[in-house]
């Protein structure tokens, strides 16, 4: 038997199997917190993307799921297991990149400054650009959307013109609806940009959900010899949209805008005939051409049948705008969800504005640039252009069927 060792020996013996197995410890356990943050970092990730998500429970009801939750769509309650900090989180992001992001491009004709109190908030309105600044107010499915649910689809629906004929009201009152997603600003593919292709086009629209319509509006649409032919290339069975005013009324308030911007344009009256002696009317000038309808609805004619176009009347737009909505609504095949209810007549305006858009609590209004003051017109050219619209009206009520009342 091997005498003892010296004292202190064993414990120095050990030591190294200790290091060792301390160090061990330590690999295993920066290992563990490494795979604890990894798994971690995953689950925060799969909970800020965007997924199936309709809305957010404010409580405890039967309808709003387990409280703190989301509901999924048409899922079973069990299903939903995304945490409502993770939504909030999510629109908060979304939020601050809408603040970020650059103004939308207005077109120069019937978009400039177009309506007030239109900035987008939380919830956003079906059209996507509403003004609401909760969760709560936001109607079915635009949550959803926020998170970047459904698909981007080509347009069922074309507001196609006219220009200064209510074009942007007409849109404006239809995004109220929970059924339409429309873009905000003009497109003007099928006229100025058709060379960058569909796909380039359907980036443009909003994303939607089984059951909504995607539309677009562009008024040039209607004096543009291309655009049936175009249009119909994409789908022969788009709907298409036309609002249609006095053509006289309609010229003095195209050159009212232009005069807004060129205030050194020539008059009205010189504009308006080649020869002020002889009474011929300059149909080059584009703010008579365009209000000589019958001429351009016969290129629509030769693509699309006429029960496939709806022609809403401006004027009425103007008095009773529940009533034209009706039809627009029946017209897209929607339920009648846009009623008197929605509206309030502006008497400083002298127009129509809503009492409050889905997801806002404010009224919204026609911008500074509507309604403007129109110029004295001497009476003999106004009674010279009524004269000379007229035979067109006529053809053009005949094409349609409808009376709009311009020659009474």
């Amino acid at each position: 038997m091997a005498p003892p060792g010296p004292a202190g020996a064993h414990p120095t013996s050990i030591e190294p199997l200790s290091r060792s197995i301390f160090r061990k410890f330590l690999l295993m356990l920066c290992s563990l917190l490494t795979s604890l943050y990894v798994f971690y970092c995953l689950a925060e990730r799969c909970q800020t993307l965007s997924g199936p998500v309709v809305g957010l429970s404010v409580g405890g009801g039967e309808e709003a799921g387990a409280p703190g939750r989301g509901v999924l769509a048409g899922g079973p309650r069990e299903l939903a297991v995304w945490p409502a900090v993770a939504h909030r989180k999510r629109l908060l992001q979304l939020q601050q990149w809408r603040r970020r992001r650059p103004p939308v491009p207005r077109d120069d004709g019937d978009d400039e400054a177009a309506w007030i109190e239109e900035t987008p908030g939380l919830a956003a309105s079906p059209g996507g650009s509403g003004a609401g600044s909760s969760v709560a107010e936001a109607p079915p499915g635009t949550l959803a959307l926020l998170l970047d649910e459904g698909s981007k689809q080509l347009p069922q629906a074309i507001i196609i013109g006219v220009k200064k004929g209510g074009t942007r009201a007409l849109l404006e009152f239809l995004r109220v609806h929970p059924d339409v997603r429309a873009v905000g600003a003009e497109p003007h593919f099928f006229d100025r940009s058709y060379h960058k292709g569909l796909a380039w086009y359907r980036d443009l629209m909003p994303r939607t959900l089984d059951g909504q319509i995607t539309m677009e509006k562009t008024p040039s649409y209607f004096v543009t010899r291309e655009a049936p032919a175009r249009i119909s290339a994409m789908s022969k069975d788009t709907k298409l949209i036309v609002v249609v005013r006095d053509p006289v009324t309609r010229a003095i308030s195209d050159y009212t805008q232009t005069l807004s911007k060129r205030p050194d344009i020539p008059t009205f009256e010189s504009l308006t005939f080649k020869n002020r002696s002889t009474g011929l009317i300059d149909t080059s000038w584009s703010a008579i051409q365009i209000g000589i309808y019958a001429k351009h609805l016969e290129h629509w004619l030769r693509h699309f049948p006429i029960g496939q176009m709806l022609f809403v009347s401006g004027e009425r737009l103007i008095s009773d705008p529940a009533g034209e909505l009706g039809r627009v609504q029946d017209f897209l095949g929607l339920k009648r969800i846009i009623t008197d209810k929605h509206f309030y007549f502006n008497k400083t305006k002298g127009f129509p504005c809503l009492k409050k858009a889905e997801g806002s609590s404010k009224p919204h209004c026609l911008g500074k640039t509507k309604g403007r003051t129109h110029p004295e017109i001497a009476q003999e050219v106004v009674q010279r252009l009524r004269e000379f619209y007229r035979p067109f009206n006529l053809k053009f009520y005949q094409m349609t069927g409808h009376d709009f009342g311009w020659d009474g």
